[in-house]
């Protein structure tokens, strides 16, 4: 049950990232994959900066800073390569 969880935590973030960051989503899988990559990427940095989630709110508030993160360094490397 909590992989399920994972993957809607992942999709929902994905698609809050996409509308924050450039205005409309990516797509379902595109969101699902930023999603879940930026979960990990969040729960990386949250657990460098000793900050530590248990709630479902929790997880999905560190999934969309992580995605965020991941859209931003993204864009930046984007950026700088053109």
């Amino acid at each position: 049950m909590s992989f399920l969880w994972f993957i809607i935590i992942g999709c929902v973030s994905g698609f809050i990232a996409g509308k924050l960051t450039r205005g409309t989503g990516y797509g379902l899988i595109l969101n699902l994959i930023i999603g879940i990559v930026g979960g990990i990427l969040g729960g990386v940095v949250f657990d460098i900066l000793g900050i530590h989630t248990s709630s479902i709110i929790g997880s999905l508030i560190t999934s969309v800073v992580g995605a965020i993160l991941l859209l931003w360094l993204y864009s930046w490397l984007a950026r700088s390569r053109s």
